[in-house]
């Protein structure tokens, strides 16, 4: 943006530079007194220069800043509260976008666990683990009985030959063996579950949820497109408020010209005035009219100048500004003809609008809210894939140390139907009509709309004609009261109704010049053709 200021400094600096001159005697003694004399009197011209320069820069330092509209549009558009609210909606809708892309992926979940137990687990009861672990005793006293009653079946009575079987059986360690193997399962029945460290890595895609994932990711654009056409249409608003704001303190600073001039006309009238009545033309009671009239107009001018200040103060706000910061906005156009259309074709002006957009987006949300709502009824199917690790190995006899093995599978979910799905898919259907009607609604409202304002301009547009016109008869009116009254034809009382006719034309010329910009600027609003 660029600021340009309202006033300009030139410094002027003077050199002197002395004669040289050819002369003798008193001659020259008298020239150059002279020159010296002139010398002098330049340097104090100088000085008294330098210290106006000084001066006027120094009441300049606070110069004020001349503001353009374009330049009050980038201002307000920086930095307004509510269009910076819209941006973050709309930030937050892509974000939303982004997670329903996501959506499609594969989901990826990593699971840790760590659990302390007071007690193991013993497989076996006492009395199971005692016998195994004196299976080898056991054995070798079935061994020594099974082979007594064996030699006594045979007629061996010897009772030293079993124990002798027996003891050579002993050599070959076959209870203690069996004993220690007995020991070793009971162990390994006793699983150590003090500690308990697990974890697995779980990769879920799913395939098919009924087009659920597909609605919710066009439903996210459908909101993202909304939010973006609302902060379309808080800028466009925007935009015409400071328009509005903008031209109201335009017309207030022409009225407030307007009442100077009037203001100042009705001075020269009373001078005018009071020098009749001491010429013996004119009498007391013509002063006291034109003196009426002039206070009356004193405070028109005070009114006009504290409504040219409001408006720059609400033109600040609007835009930004420190009310206090010395700013000036000044006009950078002409007024000019709008033409109100000639056709309107309701269907390009619709697809033109972000408040018709919205709803269309909207109504979108809505019939991707019916398929959501009708994929609780439809079968789900999701492929998994894992990697699951423990200690105790639960793989290899439950030891202390780590083990794991891959998974993967298919889930299959099928509804069988419930009546609370049912009704949800009613209710989306209802609305998804609620919002078809609401968008015929709103077709039909911009059409009224458009013809209404479009009907405004052509009004407009007449009135400032007519303004115009009837401020060409009220200026010549005035030059004609003003030479009669100069002539001493017509009193001052028709000079001041020739005045305040003037003064009424001019307010109607700039009443219509900014009804005519603003009914233009309420058209391109309504018709999507913003001009910014």
């Amino acid at each position: 943006m660029v600021i340009s200021h309202s006033r300009e400094i030139s410094i002027s600096f003077f050199y002197i530079s002395e004669p040289v001159l050819s002369v003798s005697g008193q001659s020259e003694s008298f020239l150059s007194n002279n020159v010296c004399t002139f010398a002098f009197a330049n340097l104090k011209k100088m000085r008294r220069t330098f210290i106006i320069t000084i001066l006027l820069l120094l009441s300049l330092s606070a110069t004020a800043q001349q503001l353009t509209l374009s330049q009050c549009h980038y201002l307000a558009t920086q930095s307004n509260p509510t269009l910076k609210a819209a941006q973050e909606r709309i930030d937050a809708a892509d974000a939303l976008l982004g997670m329903a892309f996501c959506q499609f992926l594969p989901k990826v979940d990593a699971l840790g666990t760590y659990v302390w137990n007071q007690k193991n687990i013993h497989l076996l009861s006492d009395e199971q683990a005692y016998d195994i672990n004196h299976i080898g005793t056991t054995v070798e006293n079935d061994i020594e009985n099974s082979l007594s009653d064996f030699l006594a079946s045979i007629g061996v009575t010897s009772p030293t030959l079993a124990q002798n079987v027996v003891q050579n059986l002993g050599g070959m360690r076959l209870e203690e063996n069996l004993n220690n193997m007995g020991q070793k399962v009971t162990d390994a029945m006793n699983i150590d579950m003090h500690n308990i460290v697990a974890g697995s890595v779980t990769v879920a895609q799913p395939l098919y949820l009924g087009g659920r994932l597909s609605a919710l990711y066009r439903s996210a654009q459908y909101s993202r497109d909304m939010q973006q056409a609302l902060g379309n249409k808080v800028y466009d608003g925007l935009l015409i408020a400071v328009d509005a704001a903008y031209w109201q303190y335009i017309s207030l600073q022409h009225k407030q010209q307007l009442a100077q001039q009037y203001y100042d006309l009705l001075q020269n009238l009373d001078s005018n005035v009071v020098a009749m009545v001491d010429a013996d033309v004119a009498t007391r009671g013509d002063v006291t009219k034109v003196r009426v009239k002039l206070n009356e107009a004193r405070m028109n001018l005070t009114k006009a100048d504290c409504g040219l200040e409001l408006a720059r103060l609400a033109l600040c706000q609007i835009c930004g500004l420190d009310p206090n910061g010395g700013y000036v906005f000044v006009e950078d156009s002409t007024i000019a003809t709008y033409s109100p259309l000639e056709h309107i074709d309701i269907e390009k002006i619709c697809a033109a609008r972000d408040d018709y957009r919205a709803l269309c987006d909207a109504e979108g949300i809505a019939n991707q809210g019916v398929r959501l709502a009708s994929a609780g009824l439809l079968p789900n199917v999701v492929v998994t894939g894992s990697y699951v690790v423990s200690n105790p190995n639960l793989y290899n006899g439950f030891q202390n140390s780590f083990g794991g093995m891959f998974t993967a599978g298919v889930a299959i979910n099928i509804p069988l139907g419930h009546p609370g799905d049912i009704y949800a898919l009613k209710a989306a259907k209802h609305k998804r009509a609620e919002t078809t009607y609401q968008v015929e609604e709103s077709k039909n409202l911009i059409r009224l709309e458009v013809n209404r304002l479009n009907h405004q301009l052509k009004v407009a547009n007449l009135k400032l004609q007519q303004a115009e016109s009837d401020l060409d008869n009220a200026e010549e009116n005035l030059r004609l009261a003003d030479e009669s009254f100069e002539a001493g034809v017509v009193s001052s009382t028709d000079l001041m109704a020739a005045q305040t006719a003037w003064m009424k034309a001019k307010t109607e010329v700039l009443d219509a010049e900014i009804e005519l910009r603003l009914d233009h600027l309420y058209l391109m609003q309504a018709t999507g053709r913003i001009e910014n």
